[in-house]
């Protein structure tokens, strides 16, 4: 599936939606280390962007992204429309991480 023909939207400019199929959902569940927890700590010290946390966050939404294409084209979709992110903190330090929406079959007008 090109990632490109996923949206937030709930439309595709220049694609017409010929079959709905459905709810589909990419998870991951994420922890940061001992290591990492150090780190954050020394640059929560210095304030400004905490990249480490950054840096987790963007790998946790791009996984659950790749798992949420991989579930739509199982369904044979080649397209997902209303796309959402949703995050739930688990326990302290562990997040799940969700990438959802609907799966459709688009074509191109």
């Amino acid at each position: 599936m090109d990632p490109k023909l996923v949206t937030t939207a709930f439309t595709l400019d220049g694609y017409r939606i010929v079959r709905t199929l459905g709810v589909v959902r990419g998870i991951t569940v994420r922890s940061r280390s001992i290591i990492g927890n150090v780190g954050v700590a020394i640059q929560v010290l210095f304030g400004g962007n905490i990249t480490l946390l950054q840096e987790l966050c963007e790998r946790a939404r791009q996984e659950a992204f790749l798992v949420m294409m991989e579930h739509a084209t199982q369904h044979g979709a080649n397209a997902v429309v209303g796309m959402r992110y949703d995050a739930t903190e688990i326990m302290s330090g562990v997040t799940e991480v969700l990438a959802y929406g609907t799966a459709v079959v688009v074509e191109k007008l």
